[in-house]
């Protein structure tokens, strides 16, 4: 394929992977902000003394770990319409990530916030703090500090994980590169833009991660 050639389907392609990258950066972002919100109450659900609360956090968060995200999809958009319980491919595709970020995201926080010296706890305790206060205001913002580079990762592993919803026909990269391949015939130059896209988005929130781990160790820095 000559130059003029490559430079023609790129003019023509580059705005509609750019549009599937759009989508591919919003369900990120969305299914991110789903599995904190999952994450956090799995994490704390853990490292509670009360077994009612903890043996089910601790089963959805080895199911979530232990079986493939791509199952994950199929069983919520093909096999939950057989018990009544329809989604669109948009929400089950970010039902899917963030179900299976939130297990990830909440051993991360589990482990940051285990990482906290137990004096902290008793000290806080001596102050008259409760639990609850004490985990908002002298816990997480040190277990904040420690999970941002794993929690950053599973950003990273979820922006290339949106490939995967193309199979339930939702919208982003992946299928916005196979739909154009499937009208030019050329697939080895879309998939390498795409491949670069991923990265160039990639290489982004790793610049973000760096940046959030500077501003959390300033306070350490000395």
């Amino acid at each position: 394929m000559g130059l003029q050639a490559l430079q023609e389907l790129f003019r023509e392609a580059g705005p509609v992977m750019l549009t599937g990258a759009g989508y591919t950066l919003v369900y990120a972002v969305a299914s991110m902000l789903g599995g904190l919100l999952l994450g956090f109450p799995t994490a704390v659900a853990r490292i509670l003394p009360w077994k009612l609360l903890a043996w089910p956090a601790g089963l959805y968060v080895s199911v979530m770990r232990g079986t493939p995200l791509l199952v994950q999809m199929f069983v919520i958009y093909y096999g939950l319409p057989s018990v009544g319980i329809e989604f669109t491919p948009v929400t089950a595709g970010i039902l899917a990530l963030s179900l299976n970020a939130g297990a990830y995201l909440s051993e991360s926080l589990r482990g940051a916030i285990q990482s906290v010296a137990r004096g902290q706890w008793w000290a806080s305790y001596s102050l008259g703090l409760g639990y609850w206060q004490t985990l908002y205001h002298v816990v997480l913002p040190q277990a904040l500090r420690v999970a941002v580079p794993s929690m950053s990762n599973t950003l990273i592993s979820l922006i290339k994980d949106t490939s995967l919803v193309s199979v339930i026909t939702m919208t982003e990269l992946m299928l916005t590169t196979k739909e154009l391949i499937a009208t030019t015939f050329q697939p080895l130059p879309l998939y390498l833009a795409a491949a670069a896209i991923y990265w160039v988005l990639s290489l982004g929130f790793e610049t973000l991660q760096r940046r959030a781990e500077r501003h959390l160790n300033r306070a350490h820095a000395r």
